[in-house]
């Protein structure tokens, strides 16, 4: 069964640029990240240099437009940066970029290299179907503080993708929860890549080609969708 994704009126309005593609796939084979996955990283963070050409990633017209939306909706973005801006910034630095999982590592790879948010949640993590939409805040956000399971809320008004149990992302794509994330066991993954104009449409379904070819790759015989833009 494909997985719903439905986005409310309210964020509509919030970013009438907002532009989504979804990478279904099934029967994925994921496991610790691999010299592979790790080049990849490598390669992107080289990629992404040049498209900067020495901007800082907050200067890309892509991100700025990020940091426009989060301001809208309440949030700080130069402390709560969309995923996208967040790798870049990591990207460059002299730690470079995490190496997670595998197929954590191919997404990852995709974000940085085209500077657009990417997000894969393990679709038999999700309970009913996915919905992007502004908190009441009294919606549950599960996540570990501590090294225990602890429950946040988020703010009222803030965008959040969430599901029949509860948030499964905060402020947009700023901080994933752990209960649907890639696991090393995972086997089937949704893949949201979200933009926003000035960003064409096109550049994103290039990006979710490129994911849609890797997941591929690493992972022979899946069965894998690249659904149409949805704005």
């Amino acid at each position: 069964m494909t997985l719903t994704l439905t986005v409310s009126d309210e964020v509509r309005t919030l970013a009438p640029g907002f532009t989504h593609v979804a990478v279904e796939a099934h029967g994925l084979v994921n496991g610790p990240s691999t010299e592979a996955s790790s080049e990849l990283l490598d390669d992107a963070a080289r990629r992404l240099a040049v498209r900067l050409d020495g901007r800082a990633p907050h200067e890309d017209p892509h991100m700025a437009a990020w940091r426009e939306v989060y301001t809208a909706f309440g949030s700080k973005p130069s402390r709560t940066r969309n995923s996208a801006e967040a790798l870049a910034k990591r990207a460059l630095s002299e730690a470079g970029l995490p190496r997670i999982n595998l197929l954590v590592d191919v997404y990852n790879a995709i974000s940085v290299a085209h500077l657009v948010p990417v997000g894969g949640e393990d679709i038999d993590r999700i309970e009913g179907g996915m919905r992007l939409v502004r908190a009441t805040g009294e919606e549950d956000f599960v996540t570990v503080a501590g090294g225990e399971e602890a429950v946040e809320h988020p703010d009222a008004g803030e965008v959040v993708w969430r599901d029949d149990a509860g948030v499964t992302c905060r402020r947009w794509n700023w901080r994933q929860g752990p209960r649907t994330r890639l696991t090393e066991d995972s086997v089937s993954g949704i893949f949201l890549l979200e933009t926003l104009s000035p960003m064409p449409v096109a550049d994103a379904e290039r990006a979710a080609a490129e994911l849609a070819e890797l997941l591929a790759k690493f992972s022979p015989g899946a069965h894998i969708t690249v659904r149409p833009p949805t704005c």
